[in-house]
């Protein structure tokens, strides 16, 4: 077999200080192999000189997880003289998180479900209780017990049918987020022998004779199809329904009266939703609105009528409600209208109320709306300026009450129920610290940093009460900007280990997420997404401009499409940043978003655009895509970091990257490649584990500016 690496060399070097004897290890990185391969496409001609990387045949596959062995080695090589903050920071954040915990019990047709951890165990328990303090609880899953022998285990489904009598649920078993669908009948305790590979989306029939699920496509992996499960039927399940166009996924639900059920065929910039009554499972799904190109709609079921939260002629969407009879677009009249300045972020029905899901201005806000009373209508109050808010938790349909959780960058993550009554809001529980938390001897801001093309964009900021401003505090400086995702200033203990050393923390709020409203997403996607980089540069320069870091103190952060941006700022403007995280980022952009056989890569053409089909749209990724425009120039210090089983964003994209990086580069800095061989997209699965990761990233940035202890 043909060894794709070179072999690496070690220098050891002694050192006695007293009685110790410390070995220091200089160890050089491996170098991968160069295999040109040549890509004509569009009148052009591109080499790749490590596309091998992704060809794990039988020929290859060893040589590739030799590879990626050593390149771990390595890092563990120029990370072993840090082991020692890796574990202090470690115990840190173990002693911030209150290992054995009850989560809060949420009331659902008659029991009270919650979830506990216990104090050295990776996973929880799922329980549930006819009473509120959960007690005599009854064991649905013991997480614990069923991952026994797996690396990986994570649970995605979790449903209860509504006579509270059968769970369907879930598992993942290697991080590839391909998830197996099971039954429990909870009268017995028993694992029904039925099994569905592929599951990303369920729902039960009203009367629990019934279970829809879709399936992915087994390449793919785009949710195409619906089934719908007849238990004790021996035949075939049938197919319901089936996704023919590859820019849509499907997914399925239940309005929170029960009374509806709803397929959405959805895509990057449109949705088409069916619906069905849940008392006539077998009966025929009818189209809502059918599906044009830019309509973006979401539908809802209360008091006997229709409400569809739309884009149509309201950029940042209003709600119309429509009769049950025929709820086709003719019939929409408004319920909530348009009004520019502030987004309908989502809308959630009890009974004789609402709560809208807002965004003004960069805040999150819940305006409660009483339909009994017709009281006006009122937004739960914050004391806080920058936070974030959102429901949580409130399965139930007919409540006296609604929960949601509250954070700050400095206020723990706290659970609230508010009266709709009395509208009184009042902490049912708030995260406890064992170690400690003081909030008062923490700061947390929101600036507004100027972009090239005089666009402000929101800076989240947390630090030490009393951070002198003068250029040499260090920063870590994290981003993700796309998709619309909105990157909320939340509360991390973990976080709080950079911040007690000096450490400023910041988010920027890019273009591409939805921070500043559905403007501020399509500012920052398509043919618009290089916005997303330059508001990134330009806030970091901003920030060192406004003596908040420097240079050489700054470090950045992202992952996945955030990945995308550390690979693309690193090339633009690489004098700005000491060091670099960028965790399974998406970086091989044009090699990735040809292949129409990779998982993901169909439905991502509306959100990136098709340079398989398009030369415009070819052309313009190329200017950013980041594998492809590394060059001959100084490059920070970088940590990448890829799992083996990443089906959103392959291993190979940040390996052939970090290869590419170490031959073109033209300084001394070092490239460190770093796989999970046994985790998906969202690194492991155990509590423990992960906290680990984050312990040794954390190590990582503080060393790159000088912070041992």
């Amino acid at each position: 077999m043909r060894t794709l690496f070179t072999s690496v060399a070690f220098l050891f070097i002694v050192i006695v200080i007293g009685n110790t004897v410390i070995i220091a290890q200089d160890m050089k990185p491996p170098v991968a192999k160069k295999e040109p391969k040549v890509l004509k496409i569009h009148g052009y001609e591109i080499t790749d000189n490590y596309a091998w990387m992704r060809d794990r045949n039988k020929e290859k596959d060893r040589a590739i997880i030799e590879y990626l062995t050593a390149e771990n080695k390595y890092v563990d090589s120029y990370m072993g003289m840090h082991q020692g903050l890796v574990d202090t920071l470690y115990k840190e954040m173990l002693g911030r998180i209150k290992q054995t915990d009850m989560s809060v019990p949420t009331y659902n047709g008659g029991y009270w479900y919650f979830n506990t951890t216990e104090e050295g165990k990776q996973y929880p328990k799922f329980l549930r209780s006819k009473t509120r303090d959960g007690a005599n609880p009854e064991v649905l899953l013991d997480v614990e017990e069923m991952a026994k022998g797996f690396k990986f285990y994570s649970v995605g489904a979790f449903e209860v049918s509504d006579d509270g009598n059968m769970l369907a649920f879930s598992v993942d078993t290697t991080g590839y987020r391909q998830y197996t669908l099971q039954f429990k009948d909870l009268r017995t305790g028993k694992i029904l022998p039925e099994k569905f590979d592929r599951v990303t989306s369920t729902e039960w029939s009203a009367d629990g004779k019934h279970f829809f699920y879709v399936q992915e496509d087994d390449v793919s992996k785009r949710s195409d199809k619906l089934y719908r499960h007849t238990f004790g039927s021996t035949g075939a399940d049938p197919l319901i329904y089936e996704e023919k166009d590859e820019l849509f996924g499907i997914g399925i639900g239940r309005s929170r009266d029960k009374k509806m059920m709803f397929l959405v065929s959805y895509a990057a910039t449109m949705r088409e939703a069916r619906y069905l009554s849940s008392d006539t499972p077998t009966g025929e799904w009818k189209v809502i609105s059918p599906r044009r190109e830019g309509h973006e709609y979401d539908v809802d079921f209360d008091m006997g009528e229709f409400y569809i939260t739309t884009n149509k002629d309201a950029e940042n969407f209003k709600v119309v409600r429509a009769p049950a009879s025929d709820p086709s677009e003719k019939n929409w009249t408004d319920f909530i209208a348009h009004r520019p300045a502030v987004k309908v972020d989502g809308l959630s029905f009890f009974n004789g109320y609402a709560v809208v899901s807002e965004l003004e201005n960069g805040l999150e806000y819940l305006r409660v709306m009483d339909r009994k009373t017709r009281r006006a209508d009122m937004r739960i109050p914050t004391e806080e300026s920058v936070y974030t808010m959102g429901l949580t938790g409130n399965p139930e349909y007919n409540t006296d009450y609604v929960r949601y959780n509250y954070s700050s960058m400095i206020t723990p993550n706290s659970t609230y129920e508010f009266d709709l009554k009395t509208r009184e809001s009042k902490l049912v529980k708030q995260q406890e610290i064992p170690s400690g938390h003081d909030k008062s001897k923490y700061e947390t801001t929101r600036v507004w940093a100027t972009a090239r093309d005089g666009v402000k964009v929101p800076v989240s900021i947390i630090m030490k009460k009393g951070t002198k401003l003068d250029g040499k505090a260090p920063m870590l400086l994290y981003a993700y900007g796309s998709y619309g995702a909105s990157m909320t200033p939340n509360f991390s203990t973990a976080r709080l280990s950079l911040v007690d050393r000096g450490m400023i923390y910041a988010i920027a709020h890019i273009r591409g997420g939805s921070e500043l409203g559905e403007k501020w997403r399509q500012d920052g996607r398509m043919f618009k997404k290089m916005n997303t980089f330059h508001d990134f540069i330009d806030c970091s320069k901003w920030l060192i401009a406004n003596k908040y870091t420097s240079s050489d103190r700054l470090v950045i952060q992202g992952g996945s499409a955030g990945g995308l941006l550390m690979g693309v700022v690193v090339n633009q403007a690489p004098e700005l940043f000491k060091a670099s995280i960028a965790q399974v980022p998406f970086v091989d952009v044009m090699n990735t978003m040809i292949d129409d056989t990779l998982p993901l890569t169909t439905g991502e053409w509306i959100e990136w655009g098709n340079p398989r089909d398009d030369k415009k749209a070819w052309d313009y990724m190329f200017t950013y895509s980041p594998y492809d425009n590394v060059k001959k120039q100084k490059y920070p210090n970088m940590l990448i970091e890829v799992s083996l089983n990443d089906s959103q964003v392959p291993y190979w994209e940040g390996a052939k990257w970090a290869a590419k990086l170490r031959e073109m580069k033209t300084d001394n800095n070092v490239i460190l490649l770093k796989t999970n061989m046994g985790a998906g997209h969202g690194g492991a699965s155990g509590r423990y584990d992960r906290l680990k990761e984050v312990a040794f990233d954390y190590a990582y940035a503080l060393t790159q500016v000088g912070i041992e202890k």
